[in-house]
């Protein structure tokens, strides 16, 4: 029986769309923050926030490890029929879907200065290294296995999470397809 046409997203590349966003909205947070005296003063903000961006840096990474996993080691072969979704589209696609969320992490980052001086801004930054550091894990698994991940896209809403609830399978293909090397970086 034959399955039928999809597009595909890599999934390293789904992980990584929101870390540079949130680096560098939690870097020029954390800036603005730093300049203002803030309710608790500038060094105990700031310890707050590098304390912060360290466990975000180390939780981020390993939340819903295992289901990955799961999806991972039971990724059936793409279809010849099936389209490989460009990087620029999926990062495009996922940015969108949360443009709000994005768009207000700046202004949230600044405002909360006023209390705590760059602690939510570095907590940001921590979430998006934290990001990074997970397709970085992803594409050295990737390239152990000597396979490329994918999602369908018609199972992520607005972008949505490449493991969330509406995710039954991943789909693999060899290391040279798409426009992406493992971990999701652009091709060089």
């Amino acid at each position: 029986m034959a399955r039928e046409r999809q597009a595909l997203a890599r999934v390293a590349v789904v992980v990584r769309a929101g870390a540079a966003p949130l680096v560098w909205s939690g870097l020029l947070g954390a800036a603005v923050g730093a300049l203002l005296p803030g309710v608790t003063g500038r060094r105990i903000g700031l310890l707050t926030g590098l304390l912060l961006f360290l466990v975000a840096a180390a939780v981020v990474p390993l939340v819903r490890r295992g289901r990955y996993l799961r999806l991972a080691e039971g990724a059936g072969r793409a279809a010849r029929a099936d389209i490989l979704q460009d990087r620029a589209v999926t990062l495009r696609n996922w940015r969108r879907g949360r443009r709000w969320w994005l768009l207000l992490a700046l202004p949230a980052a600044v405002v909360s200065s006023l209390a705590v001086p760059g602690a939510v801004g570095l907590l940001l930054a921590g979430l998006g290294t934290g990001l990074w550091l997970k397709a970085l894990w992803l594409g050295r698994r990737e390239s152990a296995a000597e396979q490329l991940l994918w999602v369908s896209v018609d199972r992520l809403t607005r972008g949505g999470a490449p493991v969330g609830p509406g995710v039954e399978e991943f789909r693999a293909t060899g290391v040279a397809a798409g426009d992406a090397v493992p971990g999701g970086a652009r091709r060089r």
